[in-house]
């Protein structure tokens, strides 16, 4: 598996020696398998962490006197931040027992952290300050809309907290992990890097598809964005910088959100969304679990 890495002298990317073979008895990295069985078991997790939220809060919303009924989960910002923690939890625990368990390596250095020089951090993070601001200003090209699924996140102050908190400190190194350490080394194996760098784009860009649905320019950016997270992991050989450039880019759009919505009380055409046109797969679950709970 061919790498790029930045040399400390400032000169252009070189290529890296391809890791030596499996020792005798050693599992293969990245198998094809692994990568079905992957992406199976995200599948899984996905219905597991509906079914768990939806049947704990069927019978917890009762004594609690809760009146957000279970079928109105997918309109409650704080739950669905819990179905995300429920996944990546889950998510992260499979990675982990994978190369634990079944790779038998060091867990940190199989998905390629690595420790970054100050300097390069603090570079990184200025990249995904400018990048964000970029993103900001960047003229539309592709026809949007005002409206989309991702605004009941913030259809209050404390959501809009919620949702910031887990923007910063959860999303970019779960989606990192599962984007560019997970799946990046999946696609560079069998198509080298260039393959992996824009597969992974593609692929972060349509995990956002439901939130942003119909708001094409908004998933055009999304896309550009996963382009440039994937090039720096590919550029890089390591993942930490993806992660450092990601963090920095979701901090700045919410830092931007805060300042400029009198600390999320103002946030226009947001606070109260319409309804999503389409019904995305994520609600049609909810729904159908939530009814078979109260049977």
């Amino acid at each position: 598996m061919n790498s790029l890495e930045m040399p400390p002298s400032g000169e252009g990317p070189v290529s890296c020696p391809p890791p030596s073979s499996p020792a005798a008895g050693e599992q293969e990295l990245w198998a094809f398998r692994d990568l079905i069985l992957f992406l199976a078991f995200a599948c899984f997790a996905f219905l597991i962490s509906v079914f768990l939220l939806t049947f704990i809060y069927t019978y917890v919303h009762r004594a609690m006197g809760w009146r957000l009924p279970p079928m109105g989960i997918q309109n409650s910002a704080f739950l669905l931040l819990v179905l995300q923690l429920t996944f990546h939890a889950l998510i992260f625990g499979y990675i982990y027992f994978l190369i634990r368990l079944r790779y038998q390596r060091p867990f940190w250095k199989t998905i390629q952290w690595r420790r970054v020089p100050l300097a390069r951090a603090l570079e990184l993070v200025l990249g995904g300050a400018l990048l964000a601001v970029f993103m900001e200003l960047a003229p539309a090209l592709l026809p949007d809309k005002p409206t989309f699924p991702l605004q009941r996140m913030f259809s209050s102050p404390e959501a809009a907290y919620a949702t910031g908190i887990f923007a910063v400190f959860v999303a970019p190194f779960m989606e990192e992990l599962i984007f560019r350490g997970v799946l990046f080394a999946f696609f560079e194996r069998f198509g080298g890097i260039a393959f992996a760098v824009v597969t992974t784009a593609v692929l972060f860009a349509a995990a956002h598809l439901e939130e942003y649905s119909g708001a094409w320019n908004h998933l055009l950016l999304i896309l550009v964005v996963g382009l440039v997270f994937s090039l720096v992991r590919g550029l890089s050989g390591s993942l930490t910088p993806s992660v450092i450039l990601h963090t920095t880019y979701n901090f700045t759009m919410m830092l931007t959100l805060f300042l400029t919505t009198q600390h999320f009380r103002a946030i226009p055409g947001l606070s109260f969304p319409r309804p999503s046109t389409g019904v995305s797969l994520h609600v049609l679950t909810l729904g159908l679990i939530s009814f078979l709970a109260q049977r």
